[in-house]
């Protein structure tokens, strides 16, 4: 199965294991949010790469409440949920069913971002789509990234793992949402943070950080000079 199919499946449960299998669920997005340089009421035109069922969407949504969104995903049941999510304000919102990897991207954005998708990549795809975001932004935009993490030795990867897993058991994760989480990494690819930076700093983006951690979660951002 390959990773659209894999997160088809689970579409149904994805939303509601968000917060057991995300342990630090709500700074990780928070913090996502607070990276975007622009004022609260601008009208800001945001690409989500990998949207999945709209949740970072949703934040954005939020807190950027004049701000438009084109939602991109290669599965489409979970794009489904997504229009479902936004359906009472559906003008915001464009959706597009479609690998954002390999697509075209059309006109420019002030924000473009990401949330556990691009993790999915082969490294070299990761670098060529850092490059394309960074052509895509407007002058003063930003690449947000809220993504996994690779640890940078084989023991620190193993601690992460087993903080993951005993944290996700402390919050009451069942095992059926579990073992779909476990197969869903299966497609994981991850880097870690100096090559994430490094790559990022090679695309072009001014001030790139990882501006918040936990483990295998970390936030990623940089601006368009």
């Amino acid at each position: 199965m390959n990773a659209g199919g894999a997160f088809d499946a689970d579409a149904a449960i994805y939303d509601r294991s968000r917060r057991q299998l995300i342990p630090c669920f709500d700074e990780f997005y928070r913090v996502a949010v607070e990276q975007a340089p622009q004022r609260r009421d601008a009208a800001v035109r945001v690409l989500d790469l990998g949207a999945g069922t709209g949740l970072l969407s949703a934040c954005f949504a939020e807190a950027y409440t004049r701000a438009t969104f084109t939602l991109v995903d290669v599965a489409p049941e979970m794009l489904a949920r997504a229009e479902r999510r936004f359906a009472g304000d559906g003008e915001r919102f464009a959706f597009v069913c479609a690998d954002y990897a390999t697509m075209r991207f059309e006109g420019s954005y002030d924000l473009i971002v990401s949330a556990l998708s691009i993790h999915h990549l082969p490294h070299e795809e990761k670098r060529a789509l850092f490059r394309r975001a960074n052509a895509a932004l407007a002058p003063g935009g930003a690449f947000i990234n809220a993504d996994q993490v690779l640890g940078p030795t084989p023991e620190r990867e193993a601690e992460y793992g087993a903080a993951w897993l005993a944290r996700t058991r402390e919050l009451g994760v069942g095992e059926d949402d579990l073992a779909a989480a476990i197969e869903r990494m299966k497609h994981d690819i991850k880097a870690t943070e100096a090559d994430q930076l490094r790559w990022l700093r090679e695309a072009g983006f001014a001030d790139a950080d990882c501006v918040y951690r936990w483990h295998w979660f970390g936030v990623f951002s940089g601006r368009k000079r």
